[in-house]
């Protein structure tokens, strides 16, 4: 492999580890908030016992990420030099604010929260998780604008002499078309998965624990998140769909190349569930249609005019041109790997509903006081965040692999993006790092994961309440 292979796949690696660990800790924020401001309202102890079990789970989520996190953005300068060079005035701003703003807010935030319990008064504690939750939307929004201007750049001007993109319209970035579709994509997603993680701890500890006054708790944070995994998998779909309408409007050919459509259908385009043919997805052997569907994600008819993927070849190559400096891919292909983008795309889609579903059936198996225990169920509670989270790594290969062979689209292609002064070996060497170290992350985040959960939620402990109002008689305490 070259360095543009290696650096393609380091950068893959990374990032899908890290997205593994963010929508875990934006939806966690929510539901921790939640949980909380309902103990604040109602009094009730097993609301705070729940809101100190999830809050533990989203500390050990959060250190990780924030670890993977850091490493992701050191990527740009490592093997990615040339395309920080041509994106630097227009990245800088949203992704200087991100880390200045968003995460100051959410890491200070997050630090009244841990050692504020003795300190603060309940309502302002609780207030601290929701700031704490506003920041990790407000980081999301700013990194996704830095995304969305690859997906269709607007807001800058090209400067020929510097060979630099700049930046001249800083609104335009950070209300970029795709920016607001792929935004409440993204956070959907993300209370999904937290939905569905909330629903395999406390339903593992539900069936595990029969015999213990706790189960009626445990099945009350099932209900809760099952609850927030179905409403949200349903903002999932719709959100979803109106972002596969505008990605056809600036990318035609990502959503040829999601069907492996070679040749225009000028209307009722079909949408394969399922297809067997060859590697390149010209010749269909077998599959498994649904008339129409196709014109009907892409362009909200079905009736709508789909393009192909030869005809889109041949107008990208009259556009742009040759291109001259392409090592990795065929000069004027401009043609993404069909295999990955058409079943990421299904995997992406069927994953995150069957998710949704999941949710819907732990609600019907739970009402009316009904206690499920069964061997379907203890599956079920395992596939379940597995799913949400293989959909939300699935759905990030689909948007970057069905991309290429442009980092940036219209502007650059990936192999031009890459560090002149890095070598094959250099690149090969971090990206084994990297892996290997990843790799013990991986164990530890697991191993401390489990053993918090196995613990279950800790026994009733009233905090104090600095915000109470002192008896007269009451004495004094000094504190330092």
């Amino acid at each position: 492999m070259d360095v543009v292979d290696i650096a393609r796949w380091q950068f893959g690696i990374v990032t899908v580890y890290h997205f593994l660990f963010v929508p875990l800790t934006i939806g966690l924020t929510a539901l921790v908030a939640g949980l909380e401001t309902q103990w604040v309202r109602t009094r009730n102890p097993e609301y705070l016992r729940l809101t100190k079990f999830f809050g533990k789970l989203l500390l050990i989520n959060f250190a990780i990420g924030v670890v993977t996190g850091i490493v992701q953005e050191f990527q740009f300068g490592m093997n990615w030099s040339d395309y920080s060079r041509f994106v630097g005035d227009v990245f800088g701003a949203p992704l200087a604010i991100e880390g200045l703003l968003a995460f100051f807010l959410e890491s200070t935030f997050l630090g009244l929260w841990i050692f504020g319990w003795d300190k603060l008064p309940r309502p302002l504690h609780a207030a601290c998780m929701w700031i704490v939750h506003l920041g990790t939307l407000a980081s999301s929004w700013f990194i996704l604008a830095a995304n969305s201007w690859m997906q269709h750049p607007v807001g800058y001007r090209y400067d020929a002499e510097t060979g630099r993109a700049e930046l001249t319209d800083f609104a335009a970035v950070m209300f970029n078309k795709v920016q607001v579709y792929t935004f409440p994509h993204v956070i959907a997603a993300a209370y999904l998965t937290a939905g569905v993680f909330m629903v395999a701890v406390a339903g593992w500890l539900y069936v595990r624990d029969r015999q213990t006054e706790d189960r009626p708790m445990y099945r009350r944070a099932v209900r809760i998140g099952a609850t927030v995994a179905l409403v949200s998998g349903l903002a999932v779909a719709i959100s979803g769909d109106l972002q596969g309408k505008v990605m056809t409007e600036v990318q035609p050919m990502k959503m040829a190349a999601a069907e492996g459509l070679y040749e225009t259908q000028e209307s009722c385009a079909p949408f394969s569930v399922f297809t067997l043919g060859t590697p390149d997805g010209r010749e269909e052997k077998f599959s498994v249609t649904v008339p129409c569907l196709l014109s009907f994600l892409g362009t909200g008819s079905f009736d709508g005019r789909v393009e192909g993927i030869d005809d889109l070849r041949e107008a990208y190559a009259e556009e742009y041109g040759q291109d001259p400096g392409t090592t990795y891919y065929q000069a004027a292909d401009y043609v993404p790997v069909i295999p990955v983008t058409y079943w990421s795309f299904r995997f992406m889609i069927g994953l995150g509903m069957t998710a949704a579903a999941g949710a819907a059936l732990v609600l019907f198996a739970t009402r009316r006081g009904r206690a499920p225990t069964g061997r379907w169920f203890r599956l079920l509670l395992i596939g379940l965040p597995l799913g949400a989270l293989g959909a939300n790594s699935f759905g990030w290969i689909f948007t970057e692999m069905g991309r290429q062979p442009w980092v940036v689209f219209g502007l650059m292609t990936t192999d031009h993006a890459v560090s002149p002064g890095v070598s094959a070996a250099e690149a090969m060497t971090s990206l084994v790092a990297l892996t290997s170290l990843y790799a013990v992350l991986a164990v530890v985040e697991v191993k401390l994961l489990l053993t918090a959960i196995r613990q279950g939620a800790a026994p009733h402990v009233e905090p104090p309440d600095p915000g109470r109002v002192r008896e007269d008689d009451e004495p004094l305490t000094f504190a330092y």
